[in-house]
């Protein structure tokens, strides 16, 4: 009773911060802003496919922070020579290195120890430059060290200029993050067009003042030509900056006096102000250029010393002076940054992907829990307590997180309902078990849990396995799928070993030495007692499951996956046009050189889809295209909404081939290698095997459905595996627990009373994951077709392969290692303390 009374009061505990923690976001806004600063922040943010908004996933080009590196250092490097009086040829600069050719062979030895004592001359003292002779030449190369720290470095200080250009535009709370090695992510909420931020965050903004190149100008001063930004002429240029941008203070948009024309104003910080004055005080006379981003914008004539302010000039409009001016203000980027990503949301679709979450997720919600009380009764009443825990304390754990809800984070928590159900299943099924054998209520439950608890941490921990590498190469909202997977999962190990329990011993106590009644389907009650002789086709399952899972392989290689956007590149734009024809979309957009679109309806209110490959030759999502398919379709209907475009580079829709793969690889040897580590190796590579065939013929399905093959698919894949395998270890779990209990008896019968034993919890545990999910595959539509269809489809395919293809592979690789000699388990610690004492 103490016992009792003191777990109720923790479990309480654990359970009411949970829920508190999920709270603020059921509260209204006035009831909200009564509360504490810090719990009203205590929410869970909707994602942009759910609230509508823009992300462009930004590279910076380190390549050519590299080359810049390269340069500053060939200029150190001839300066070093020139003061110590080595004569030296012409420099190449490459992506490779620096090669530099020393006339003066007897003094290679002292060149390459100046470029020694120059490589190391760096604050920290860290090596920039590796210094090798070659024949007379120095060859300079940048250490993989220094690499590392420029390109961090660039990355970071690139941050921080995205981020005050955002704030100079007033944009609302954009969320800027880093992502990968060089890539930046910035998601705006409520910005349906990004076309006008995707410019300002592209343009570096390097700013520099360069003086015009003399007529007669040392051989040694390097020159270089340059166009006009707002002319057709090219101006020749010393090479060598004057003064760099970032003395500039700030800047802000005027109009000249005298012209009226828009111009910038700027003031220098005190460095700059000294700098310029001096520079513009002995050069009088001379035309002094200024160059941003490799253009000139203007070239004027220095007529008189210049202090701290100045003022730019170069045929502006208004909007260009005031963009200029906000650039100047937030600082040059140390690295050209490109667009290799571009989604974009309309807000009335993420409203509607509320609604279809909401109510898909309810409704399957409902019919999972009528189910469980159909089928138990009130002891399925008590599951469907611990369910209702379960899913606050996932919204308690994800609002404490700070963490973001997506649509597929919805399509998550839809299947945690389902797969939460799994261990309650379990639970009850193995009480049942000991129930009929005639045991006392207590013990009933005791051995129920107590042999229930492994086999739920097994299965629990290989779906894991899964999610936990859909977290690590996923991105973006497959992420936040992962997210609410992982944590479903250890907060439904809470609620079915501890909450459930806590509730079932309550609800008998005083009645402890009483039988203990639990429902369920005599049909399949008295399969399981009786038993099937499921072995017995077991040819014919291998056989039937092999020649299923070739034809996939054959459709898989023709005609192929629909790939989406993701793997193939290019764009993918939904547009709503009331009154329009695809044959006049497709008339239109031939005109405009878009005949490469591809124009698919969508439903019968004007709804279409718009696919146009990558651009050829493009590393990056220019966003040329978009631009020019919103003006032809407006061109025909002037009220047309583009409630989606997806834009994915060439450069990233590679990498999530090369993701997808790795993942799915690392996947199931992580599932096999824990197995293996549980059970033995012939019970690893059953279900390892059996998995790929699951997937081979989901593979199939994506196919022959005509389902797009996107991020979303993988996630799909990726948690078949962990439902698939999870299936596998409950029927493995009694097949080794039989072994143990008559190790002597024939295989066949040992693998068909624990496939009959298992089969009312394999065939519960796949209809509610089933009635889980069926509303969002019959009504959510093409957002979430590629995770739900596939999986309902792969619910059937695990469910079977449970039962005749996973058991007869175990069978034969059994009678495999039984001719090697070997034993069908390794011996437990009890085993092996009883065989020595029995050792004379």
């Amino acid at each position: 009773m103490k016992s009792l009374l003191l777990r109720a009061v923790v479990y309480g505990l654990v359970i009411v911060l949970g829920l508190l923690s999920a709270l603020p976001n059921l509260l209204s806004p006035s009831l909200s802003g009564k509360l504490p600063d810090w719990y009203q922040q205590n929410t869970v943010s909707l994602g942009l496919d759910l609230q509508g908004g823009s992300h462009l996933l930004l590279e910076a080009d380190i390549q050519g922070l590299f080359a810049s590196e390269y340069e500053a250092v060939a200029g150190e490097l001839t300066a070093s020579l020139r003061e110590a009086g080595i004569r030296y040829g012409r420099l190449q600069v490459t992506h490779k290195g620096i090669e530099l050719p020393v006339t003066q062979s007897e003094r290679v030895s002292e060149a390459a120890g100046l470029a020694r004592a120059l490589a190391k001359d760096t604050p920290d003292g860290t090596r920039r430059f590796d210094v090798d002779t070659n024949g007379g030449r120095l060859v300079l190369t940048l250490t993989e060290s220094w690499r590392e720290s420029v390109s961090r470095d660039a990355v970071e200080r690139s941050l921080e200029v995205v981020r005050r250009r955002l704030d100079e535009t007033g944009l609302v709370e954009p969320s800027i993050t880093r992502q990968g090695s060089d890539g930046i992510l910035v998601q705006m909420p409520g910005v349906a067009d990004p076309s006008e931020i995707r410019e300002l965050l592209g343009t570096t903004a390097k700013m520099t003042f360069q003086w015009a190149a003399l007529e007669a100008a040392e051989e040694d001063v390097a020159t270089i030509t340059l166009p006009g930004a707002h002319d057709n002429e090219h101006y020749t240029l010393e090479k060598r900056a004057a003064m760099a941008g970032e003395h500039i203070r700030d800047a802000r948009m005027a109009f000249n006096p005298t012209t009226n024309e828009p111009v910038v104003n700027f003031e220098l910080d005190d460095k700059g102000a000294r700098l310029f004055g001096d520079m513009t005080r002995d050069n009088i006379g001379r035309p002094l250029a200024i160059v941003l981003d490799g253009e000139v914008i203007a070239a004027p004539v220095i007529r008189s010393a210049i202090g701290a302010s100045g003022e730019i000039s170069g045929e502006f409009t208004t909007k260009e002076a005031s963009d200029l001016a906000l650039l100047l203000r937030a600082g040059a980027l140390p690295a050209p940054l490109h667009v290799v990503e571009e989604r974009t949301v309309g807000p009335d679709l993420g409203s509607d992907a509320i609604a279809m979450g909401l109510t898909t997720g309810l409704l399957g919600a409902a019919m999972v829990i009528a189910f469980m009380i159909g089928l138990y009764g009130r002891w399925g009443l008590i599951a469907c307590v611990g369910l209702t825990v379960n899913i606050g304390l996932v919204f308690g754990i994800l609002s404490l997180l700070g963490a973001t809800l997506t649509l597929p984070g919805i399509a998550g928590i839809i299947l945690t309902i389902g797969m939460a159900v799994d261990a309650n299943i379990l639970i009850n099924e193995r009480i049942r078990e000991e129930s009929r054998q005639g045991k006392l209520a207590w013990m009933a439950l005791r051995e129920g849990f107590g042999k229930a608890y492994r086999t739920i941490l097994d299965s629990n921990f290989t779906t894991l396995i899964a999610v936990s590498l859909l977290f690590l190469f996923g991105s973006g909202p497959v992420r936040g799928f992962a997210v609410t997977i992982g944590i479903g999962l250890v907060t439904s190990l809470f609620t079915a070993i501890a909450v459930t329990r806590l509730i079932m011993e309550w609800h008998i106590r005083g009645r402890e030495r009483q039988p203990l009644v639990i429902s369920g389907i005599p049909l399949l009650d008295r399969l399981s007692e009786r038993g099937v002789n499921f072995m017995r086709g077991r040819v014919i399952g291998l056989v039937v499951s092999a020649v299923l899972s070739l034809a996939a392989i054959a459709l898989f290689v023709q005609p192929g996956l629909k790939y989406g956007v993701d793997f193939t590149g290019g764009t993918v734009v939904e547009v709503q046009a009331q009154g329009v024809t695809v044959d006049q979309l497709r008339t239109t957009l031939q005109a405009q050189d878009l005949e490469d679109a591809a124009i698919q309806e969508a439903g019968t209110d004007g709804r279409f889809l718009i696919r146009l490959p990558a651009e050829q030759g493009a590393s990056e999502a220019t966003g040329e295209q978009v631009a020019v398919l919103k003006t032809a379709i407006a061109s025909v209907e002037p009220n047309a909404e583009f409630a989606k475009v997806d834009m994915v580079g060439p450069k990233v829709s590679g990498g999530f081939s090369e993701a997808t793969i790795l993942a799915i690889l690392l996947a199931g040897t992580g599932m096999l290698a824990y197995l293996w580590f549980r059970f033995e190796a012939h019970f690893a590579w059953a279900a390892t095997l059996t998995i790929a065939l699951d997937l081979t013929k989901t593979i199939g399905f994506f196919v022959l459905a005509g389902v797009e093959f996107n991020l979303t698919a993988v996630a799909a894949l990726l948690a078949l595996m962990g439902y698939s395998v999870n299936d596998k270890v409950v029927v493995f779990d009694r097949i080794r627990e039989n072994m143990r209990k008559t190790p002597g008896r024939p295989m066949l019968d040992l693998l068909n009373e624990s496939i009959s034993t298992t089969l009312t919890r394999t065939v519960f545990t796949s209809v509610t994951t089933f009635l889980a999910l069926l509303p969002m595959g019959i009504a959510g539509g093409v957002a979430v077709a590629s995770f739900a269809l596939p999986m309902l489809f792969g619910i059937v395919i695990g469910t079977s392969s449970s039962v005749f293809i996973a058991s007869p592979i175990l069978y034969y690789l059994g009678q495999r290692r039984t001719r090697k000699g070997l034993a069908q388990l390794r011996p437990t610690a009890e085993e092996i303390r009883k065989e020595l004492e029995l050792t004379p």
